[in-house]
């Protein structure tokens, strides 16, 4: 998410070899999505859907990318969407890259919130991995912050996912990484979570690996990074598939990336659509607006290319098949 390199403009140029071919070009090409709500002119980032898509929450940060909010939206029969409220487990200190199970009962994010709890306290300087649980009435309960082994004090913690097995991934700049942050897995095994693992040199390199997304059952990763020799902006999305035990060595996703930034991304949970925050420049139409009433200042600077907005392509369009049930 860029919140241990700022604005950090790169000008590396693609060029690492690869044994297998990049996925394949998109033919539509990115969409802009739900201008209004989702992409609004401020820096607008990461959607993470219900199993029935029928919530939805979101991030938001100030100017300076310094400062995030999460929000949550919902759905009606009428197709109208809600507006955005925090849920209560978003009440304090910034709070990101959320995650929802893939059974729906937990959300993952990261916060840098005191541990105390109490509001009147300074919020730490690092981020860590919090969960809330879904209540009865459908709401989400309180912030808990994750226990050893997941969190370490000194240590920023990006973008929290699970797989359906209980295998929890993150990024994280944390000791026997390969240089600055990689990517790691904390595997569930009966019932017991061993240490944090390291996704290797076929994922990491001496660059930053920041934000990873996981099929539930584990197939395929994208994930997003930075400062790689294969990168063309300042965050570029790459994905790798898993062969049996093995992941293939990670490959940029050419046709989504830009000078700009592509981060933040996400896949819907029936596996047809992928979603990432974007500041590339944009003219191009809004597309179906999402705000309602109708209110023209919620689009004001969408795609001016100084904040992010939110971005689709179908999945199909880059070669990866519909999640499996």
């Amino acid at each position: 998410m860029g919140r241990f390199i700022g604005y950090v403009a790169l000008a590396l140029t693609a060029g690492a070899c690869h044994a297998s071919p990049p996925p394949p070009a998109p033919t539509k090409g990115p969409e802009l999505y739900g201008a209004g709500l989702f992409s609004t002119g401020a820096w607008d980032f990461f959607l993470a859907f219900s199993p029935d898509q029928t919530s939805i929450l979101h991030c938001r940060a100030n100017d300076t990318f310094e400062t995030y909010d999460l929000f949550e939206t919902h759905r009606a029969a009428s197709g109208r969407w809600s507006a955005p409220v925090k849920p209560r487990f978003a009440t304090q200190g910034s709070n990101a890259d959320p995650h929802i199970s893939p059974d729906g009962q937990t959300v993952f994010f990261i916060s840098n919130r005191p541990l105390s709890g109490r509001a009147t306290d300074p919020v730490r300087p690092t981020f860590d991995i919090w969960f809330a649980e879904r209540q009865g009435d459908g709401t989400w309960g309180e912030a808990q912050r994750l226990a050893a082994p997941f969190n370490l004090a000194t240590v920023d913690h990006w973008s929290p996912m699970v797989a359906a097995n209980g295998n929890l991934y993150f990024g994280g700049e944390r000791p026997g990484g390969r240089g600055g942050s990689d990517l790691w897995v904390v595997r569930r095994e009966n019932g017991t979570y061993l240490e944090p693992e390291n996704l290797g040199e076929a994922i990491n390199t001496e660059g930053h690996e920041v934000e990873p997304w996981i099929a539930p059952d584990e197939s395929y990763l994208i994930f997003s990074a930075l400062q790689r020799v294969d990168s063309v902006g300042s965050y570029d999305l790459y994905v790798s598939r898993r062969v049996g035990h093995t992941w293939e060595r990670a490959r940029p996703l050419r046709a989504l990336n830009t000078p700009a930034r592509e981060f933040n991304q996400s896949v819907t949970p029936d596996g047809k659509w992928l979603y990432f925050s974007s500041t590339r420049p944009y003219q191009g139409p809004l597309g179906e607006r999402f705000d309602d009433p109708r209110d023209e200042r919620a689009v004001v600077g969408i795609g001016d290319g100084k904040r992010g907005d939110i971005y689709r392509v179908a999945m199909s369009e880059l070669g990866l098949p519909p999640l499996s049930k």
